[in-house]
């Protein structure tokens, strides 16, 4: 028997880079699938019809931007009308911007608080009603290593990043006792269209003081998810898991 058989993940953008292979590892082990991506896309629902057919599973998909909140609180809504045994939350999506403290506009870091933070605290909370009646359930939140490290050029994506695990630790303390488990994983540079923003002289700053002088990729960090969200993981809840390479 496959270990997720029969279990029901729901992943925030899982149409590309580390969520699709999230959301692929989680099939190939039998889970059924529920997914919010921004937009729909033609690509993407070819490939999630081929995921479906290949491992004998369900996914069921929803489109929310989540820079708008009342777009998602409505699709939250649906997901939690229509899905009502939700064993795993994988907090994926998120958006980065990389400038100086100086020329970091507020209103720049209101759009990232609005996306990398204010959205997961909005769909941790609905889900977590969810997952509070059956006394079970894995959420498993994307942090970064941004917001444990202090570097310049990165005050909009670091602090958000930084909220959302204090967040993780916060609602692991407080749901504990109703069986609920919260992580996050705090990945380092990973090879992702999100982590073009960086210069490839940034890029290899980072890797020369990364133990292991390479970049990750996304398996690196789906098998975390996958390993987080397990039994084999059932006395591990509110730590920041770094899979940086030895950043």
């Amino acid at each position: 028997m496959r270990e997720f058989e029969g279990k029901w993940i729901l992943i925030t953008g899982a149409n590309r880079g580390i969520g699709r292979c999230i959301a692929e590892l989680f099939a190939r082990e039998g889970a059924n699938l529920i997914t919010i991506c921004r937009q729909p896309s033609a690509e993407a629902d070819i490939y999630f019809s081929s995921l479906e057919q290949s491992n004998g599973i369900q996914i069921k998909r929803y489109y929310a931007d989540l820079s708008d909140h009342e777009v998602l609180n409505t699709t939250l809504k649906t997901v939690v009308k229509e899905n009502k045994g939700i064993d795993v939350l994988v907090n994926n999506a998120g958006v980065a911007f990389g400038a100086s403290f100086l020329m970091t506009p507020v209103k720049k870091l209101k759009e990232l608080f609005e996306v990398n933070y204010f959205s997961q605290i909005m769909i941790m909370q609905m889900i977590v009603k969810s997952m509070l009646k059956k006394k079970s359930g894995v959420i498993v939140n994307m942090a970064s290593v941004g917001g444990i490290e202090t570097n310049p050029g990165y005050l909009a994506y670091g602090s958000s990043k930084a909220a959302l695990i204090y967040a993780t630790q916060c609602l692991s303390k407080e749901v504990g006792i109703y069986g609920i488990r919260v992580n996050a994983i705090a990945p380092g540079l990973i090879e992702t269209q999100m982590g073009n923003y960086k210069s490839e002289e940034e890029k290899e700053k980072v890797v020369q003081r990364t133990s292991l002088r390479r970049t990750g990729d996304v398996d690196d960090i789906a098998q975390m998810v996958l390993y987080l969200s397990s039994d084999k993981a059932k006395y591990i809840t509110g730590q920041v898991i770094r899979v940086d390479g030895g950043r």
